[in-house]
């Protein structure tokens, strides 16, 4: 073998392919423990001939070291545990081995570890499936942002509110959704547990956490949520206060309309009772004179 394939041989030897894919709104992973587990929350196992799985509850597999064929295995056989099944952006990352180095980014896009130790995967692992997670939850934003756009727009342009209080019902639903997905499953902030053991990792966690902006990305996606909250919640209030308007406009109107049906009443009893006496008194006036007569 000559110098330049064992060049070659070495460099792929020191390199591995990490990619995490987005698979649905959450992946059930209950009953899936095994023999060779790492981890349980999230669930890491290894997989293929030298690759490594680690699954997440909200709906994000992040893979390492696996061959497509292995990959669409892995997909498979989860494939029946995947809730709200749903493709979306993967992200990819190429991981390179310096046993002399540090953990960082490198200027290529790739990131330089020290090894692969199933701690350290761990830690590759949670940036990216939150990456990958926050992608998701930014484009449903930027969809409801879009939905809530005309109502806006209509409310500037005729002064006032649509009248389709359904929709902004259901709007105000997908941001409680988006919400309790943000806070609630991703969980943005919190840093991932394998950290409490291994507290050497904390700066490589830090600088894929600034490498994939997760923090800013999550306090831009909580300030979108929280405008997208205000709005509905105000268009719908203004909704509630015009339809109260009108139910006030009603119970005047019928109000008016009983008082002049009353008033009708009395003016048509008082004519008939006239009527009534007019016709009395005539009788009574021919009744006289036939008897004088």
């Amino acid at each position: 073998m000559t110098d330049v394939e064992l060049r070659a041989t070495h460099a792929v030897a020191q390199t591995m392919t990490a990619r995490a894919l987005l698979l649905g709104e959450r992946i059930d992973t209950v009953g899936l423990e095994r023999a060779d587990l790492v981890s349980t929350a999230p669930l890491a196992f290894h997989a293929g001939q030298a690759g490594f799985a680690v699954l997440y509850r909200f709906g994000v597999a992040v893979l390492f070291g696996l061959s497509p064929l292995e990959e669409d295995e892995i997909v498979t056989k989860i494939g029946a545990r995947v809730a709200g099944a749903s493709r979306g952006d993967d992200e990819t990352l190429v991981i390179e081995i310096t046993h002399d180095g540090e953990d960082k980014p490198l200027p290529n896009g790739r990131l330089a570890v020290k090894d692969l130790s199933e701690a350290r995967l761990l830690v590759i692992a949670d940036a990216l499936a939150k990456s990958v997670a926050l992608a998701r939850d930014e484009r449903r934003v930027n969809a409801v942002f879009d939905t809530i756009e005309p109502f806006a727009a209509e409310l500037a342009s005729r002064g006032r509110p649509p009248w389709r209080r359904k929709s902004m019902l259901e709007l105000i639903g997908q941001t409680l959704l988006v919400r309790h997905r943000v806070s609630g499953r991703v969980a943005v902030e919190d840093k991932p547990d394998v950290l409490w053991d291994r507290p050497d990792l904390e700066r490589l966690y830090a600088r894929l956490e600034d490498e994939y902006e997760l923090e800013a990305r999550g306090r831009t996606l909580n300030a979108k949520i929280d405008v997208i909250g205000e709005t509905a919640r105000a268009l719908t209030d203004l909704i509630d206060a015009d339809r109260s308007v009108r139910l006030e406009w009603i119970i005047i109107v019928l109000i008016a309309m009983e008082i002049g049906l009353s008033l009708f009443q009395m003016f048509s009893g008082q004519h008939y009772l006239h009527q009534i006496q007019a016709a009395s008194t005539a009788t009574h006036g021919s009744s006289v004179e036939s008897h004088a007569k």
